[in-house]
């Protein structure tokens, strides 16, 4: 692998810039229309590129997981991406892009990388529905290159959610309980990918509380406006109407560290906490949140982490101890 993918680590801190970085791949000729098809993968997900090792054949795996591979004494399991978007029939597949997805390791198999490009995301958007059922919602966002290619964003939960099933366990909620008034309680939540937000639904609806949901940073910040406005006509405090906003970080057109400094810079918010809910669960992701105003940090998927958190905000909690937790879980 070049120099360039080497020092992929290098190349990623772009976070509170509404820009991000992208490593451009293809998986092959698409058979319905016959082109090759160009995918992007976020730089802050990338742990390395190779080529790829031997793979061990694994027993009851889904169609598209090729097996194990060993990485420095970890076994990884591998995605052929094309078998899982159904490209790229008899096309050879021997790179390997390995991703890093809230703390947990996998390897992509990608027929060639071809370069780094930087983007904000307000170049990024929202793919159109036709192009989201042609590729069974495996982007969540796309942009057109200056020669007139088309880069579709992969989107990584999805894909482990389908492949892996390490989150689909109802036992994940199980713990969680009604919050206290959930009646009076409203959130705002903003994430690009469908998986993430039926999770953040599910324990919103568990917990009782009422949301509105929104695709990227920008829809969530109209709804915020209008909540705002809202509040003003009716001579109350936005923090009377809004308990909260949870906010993923890469979002198309408008990302999570944006969203927040356009909350915590408009007094009228006053008083709203921000929690950031995002599979990049690197300290130094957490210390950016934190430096344009989030309030607490949650790594995806782990539905009850996110609802003791938000119940404590919600409730004006001060500490997160189990003691000060159990008691609110009680009532």
């Amino acid at each position: 692998m070049s120099d360039l993918l080497k020092n992929i680590d290098a190349r990623t801190r772009l976070a509170g810039t509404n820009k991000l970085e992208i490593l451009l791949f293809t998986l092959g000729e698409d058979q319905r229309n016959g082109r090759r098809e160009t995918f992007g993968i976020n730089v802050f997900k990338v742990r390395e590129v190779m080529r790829t090792p031997d793979i061990t054949a694994a027993p009851e795996m889904p169609a598209s997981v090729e097996g194990m591979v060993s990485l420095r004494g970890v076994l990884v399991p591998v995605v052929d991406l094309a078998k899982y978007a159904g490209l790229g029939q008899g096309t050879a597949r021997d790179i390997m892009i390995v991703t890093e997805y809230n703390g947990h390791t996998q390897g992509f198999l990608v027929e060639a990388v071809d370069t780094i490009l930087r983007l904000d995301w307000a170049q990024m958007r929202v793919p159109p529905d036709m192009l989201v059922a042609h590729m069974g919602g495996l982007v969540t966002a796309v942009t057109e290159l200056a020669d007139n290619r088309l880069v579709m964003l992969l989107d990584v939960e999805k894909v482990l959610s389908e492949t892996t099933h390490y989150d689909d366990d109802n036992l994940l909620f199980k713990d969680i309980k009604p919050i206290e008034n959930a009646e009076e309680c409203l959130v705002v939540f903003a994430d690009d990918s469908s998986v993430a937000r039926k999770q953040i639904t599910q324990t919103l609806d568990t917990m009782g509380v009422r949301y509105i949901g929104a695709i990227n940073g920008r829809k969530a910040w109209d709804e915020l406006k209008k909540i705002a406005d809202s509040a003003a006509s009716s001579g109350r405090k936005v923090s009377d109407i809004l308990s909260l906003v949870l906010t993923d970080v890469e979002m198309p057109e408008m990302d999570g560290y944006i969203l927040t400094r356009h909350v915590k810079s408009d007094p009228r918010f006053a008083g709203v906490p921000v929690v950031m809910h995002s599979s990049l669960s690197g300290m130094s992701n957490q210390q950016l949140g934190l430096s344009v105003g989030v309030d607490e940090y949650v790594p995806k998927f782990e539905p009850l982490r996110l609802s003791q958190t938000l119940r404590r905000l919600i409730l004006g909690i001060a500490e997160q101890d189990e003691e000060t937790l159990a008691n609110a879980e009680e009532k």
